[in-house]
């Protein structure tokens, strides 16, 4: 049972001083994500001046852009500077191609049914992490030659091969490529995805054979950070400086090598080399525990709210959801909030995670269900159709990610990459 009152905050923006009219109610969304993609620009103008200009940024839109909208923040983060784009695998490259972004783009996770040759017609560089994925490639670029249809017979023939550009690549995002893109993919340390040390010859040798028969073009070389401690990190960076002076030695010479996420990006500079991966300081949140967002001149660019659906006057001690986890401490007024962990609202944030309401901060009462919970507002004058912010940016008084992350027992990655598909999605320039 919980007696807690609400924080009353005091946004910079005006809190609401009257309930909506149902005109006005019935006009908002019932389940909100509004994207400030102004405040992406600024993350990834803030973090390229920091590296300075030789140092390229790439835009990572993995995972429908951490639940943004992958097109829309790749979008603004070219416009903001950020000359690569970074995704999972290749069908979220092609999606970006689709939309007409024909800037770089590395995907870097594939199965074993992934679509090579999609990535070699749509100029798609390719993370490879072994020598079986490098034949893979090879045979999809010989189909893509041969005009090989694939499953769904879509694969159009294409007139000439290598030889015709003299082995030459040809930039990125056009349609037609006959050589593949391929990035090397070495593990560090981190243990996951990447050529292991004793396969890095073998993976270099064939690499290169492969690109002087004009097949591909290694572009880059690059690992990924345990993010564990400064000196593990750097452990890990004399690990991939020796694999690229290997690569060198082997014929190879890629045009970027990279290992630093936003955390290595923003506290070891040594790890920038040629370019670095912003991905969720893009979208305005910290990598720290030790700091915040505001801390490191960064926007959140996320808010995520829903509406109060209904609101009742409770006597004292009602129950409320599920297995009666929250009583009211007296009589109380429930709001009623449709979101729920269908919409990817976390089910640990139960009893524990804050809201705003009316430049008021409450705590989620009782059981988050599947489309929605109940707030107590105690006596405040709470109607059908006020806004709540579930999270945002604190600088307007919000709840932030990173407070129901805590409350959830998560990382602030977690709550906005889950956020579904029944929100909309509205953009803010």
């Amino acid at each position: 049972m919980s007696d807690e009152k609400p924080v009353v905050v005091q946004p910079r923006v005006a809190a609401e001083g009257r309930g909506p009219s149902q005109q006005e109610a019935e006009r908002q969304p019932f389940r909100l994500a509004d994207v400030d993609l102004g405040a992406i620009r600024h993350n990834v103008r803030t973090v390229a001046e920091l590296v300075g200009p030789g140092i390229a940024v790439m835009a990572v839109v993995k995972a429908n852009g951490y639940g943004h909208g992958a097109v829309e923040v790749a979008r603004a983060a070219v416009e903001a500077g950020a000359t690569w784009l970074g995704v999972a695998d290749v069908d979220e490259a092609v999606a970006l191609r689709d939309a007409g972004l024909d800037m770089p783009v590395l995907a870097w996770l594939h199965g074993s049914n992934a679509q090579f040759d999609e990535a070699v017609l749509r100029g798609i560089d390719v993370g490879v992490n072994s020598v079986a994925q490098l034949e893979a490639v090879a045979r999809a670029v010989e189909a893509v030659r041969g005009g090989v249809a694939d499953g769904a017979g879509e694969l159009v023939p294409r007139a000439g091969d290598a030889s015709d550009t003299g082995g030459e690549l040809p930039g990125a995002g056009g349609a037609g490529r006959t050589a593949a893109r391929v990035q090397l993919k070495l593990d560090t340390g981190l243990g996951r995805n990447g050529a292991e040390r004793s396969e890095w010859a073998s993976l270099f040798g064939r690499a290169a054979e492969l690109q002087q028969s004009g097949v591909l073009t290694v572009t880059g070389i690059f690992s990924h950070l345990s993010n564990t401690n400064d000196d593990e990190d750097r452990a890990q960076l004399r690990l991939l400086t020796v694999a690229a002076e290997e690569a060198r030695a082997a014929g190879i010479e890629p045009t970027v090598i990279h290992l630093a996420s936003t955390a290595a990006t923003l506290r070891l500079p040594e790890t920038r080399l040629s370019m670095v991966r912003l991905g969720i300081g893009m979208y305005g949140l910290s990598p720290f525990d030790d700091a915040t967002s505001a801390d490191l001149g960064l926007r959140p660019a996320m808010r995520v709210e829903g509406r109060v659906i209904s609101v009742k006057r409770v006597p004292a001690d009602s129950a409320v959801s599920y297995g009666y986890t929250y009583r009211t401490a007296g009589e109380s007024t429930l709001a009623l909030v449709g979101l729920g962990y269908a919409d990817g609202i976390p089910r640990l944030g139960s009893n524990r995670a804050p809201v705003w309401i009316r430049g008021s901060l409450y705590r989620v009462s009782g059981r988050i269900a599947m489309d929605q919970f109940v707030a107590d507002v105690h006596d405040e004058p709470v109607e059908v159709g006020d806004r709540v912010v579930l999270f945002g940016d604190p600088a307007d008084g919000h709840p932030s990610a990173d407070d129901w992350a805590r409350a959830a027992e998560t990382i602030n990655y977690e709550i906005v990459t889950r956020i579904g598909p029944r929100f909309e999605r509205r953009y803010e320039s």
